[in-house]
């Protein structure tokens, strides 16, 4: 389990209306001033608007909670996954081929905005698609070596974390 750090826990407070704009703005694009929070469980998430242009979204990734190289892999991934023309969101990447961008203390990526809808789970026609794409994402993901980024499996989704759970002091037992 990753150490919970208070810039784990606080770490997005320094995170303004400025400091998201003018990240946006290091890449070169001219914000219009607006943006709009996302919803978003681990990160920070925003879709920011561009003057003259479509908005793009921001992605904040929590302080202290992921390796520059674990998140370069998942954008590598993804990027992959969209050469793959599977139906993925991938990160913009700059002119030197970067997708993970630094402005002060916070590390972010930029995304087109893509919409989406929620799956007609009833439909037997809809959930064969799903299937195929997640066997061909399972397919592409079997061949790399995905060093930096946690495995899932029951050692570290479930016997680490229970017993970091139980040893931790969080659990009034």
């Amino acid at each position: 389990m990753p150490d919970i750090t208070p810039d784990t826990v606080t770490g997005f407070h320094r995170l303004s209306p400025d400091q998201i704009l003018s990240s946006v703005e290091s890449q070169d694009r001219i914000t219009d001033g607006c943006f709009l929070a996302l919803n978003s469980y681990e990160n920070r998430v925003y879709q920011v608007g561009i003057e003259d242009n479509e908005p793009v979204i921001a992605k904040f990734y929590r302080p202290d909670r992921w390796s520059d190289e674990a998140i370069q892999e998942e954008h590598t991934f993804t990027l992959e996954l969209a050469a793959d023309e599977i139906p993925v969101v991938a990160p913009l990447v700059d002119d030197y081929g970067d997708s993970l961008h630094q402005h002060d203390v916070f590390r972010f990526a930029l995304y087109p905005r893509r919409g989406g809808r929620t799956p007609e789970l009833e439909d037997p026609q809809q959930l064969e698609v799903i299937g195929r794409f997640l066997a061909r994402i399972h397919a592409l993901g079997e061949q790399t070596d995905f060093l930096h980024r946690p495995s899932v499996d029951i050692d570290s989704y479930g016997v680490e974390t229970s017993q970091w759970l139980l040893g931790s002091g969080h659990l009034p037992l």
